[in-house]
């Protein structure tokens, strides 16, 4: 069993940058692969990023390359996502997730339904 919490939510204006953290306890961190989601209002559910459990690999939607970077610290039990250059289509609830399925590639770590645990999640607003 492991717990999410998300943090570093927020409004900002186009064009700036946020960086989002989740803390995890329980079982060892190092264990997991971990990744981003996130849904806005009457949308579904969608992946945004996605990191291996040594960081050695990551993964991302087409729409958040070159602008967001996961990235994790095993020592310290979190995982960030650094946002820059954010849109208006950003806006949307922020999920952190925990895998412990062992993925291939993208076509794994980008499926919500192989992810085991959630964080309660972090707004993110993006205004004009």
């Amino acid at each position: 069993q492991v717990q999410l919490v998300e943090s570093g939510g927020g409004l900002v204006q186009a064009g700036g940058s946020l960086r989002l953290s989740c803390a995890a306890s329980g079982r060892t961190f190092s264990s997991y692969a971990m990744a981003w989601f996130r849904q806005a209002p009457g949308k579904e559910r969608e992946f945004v990023a996605a990191i291996s459990r040594s960081g050695s690999n990551t993964y991302y939607e087409d729409s958040v390359k070159g602008r967001f970077t996961i990235s994790r610290d095993n020592a310290k039990n979190t995982v960030y996502l650094q946002m820059n250059s954010l849109k208006l289509e950003d806006t949307a609830a922020y999920y952190c997730a925990a895998s412990s399925t062992y993925c291939a590639g993208y076509g794994c770590y980008s499926v919500a339904d192989e992810y085991h645990y959630w964080g309660q999640g972090t707004q993110v607003t993006v205004s004009s």
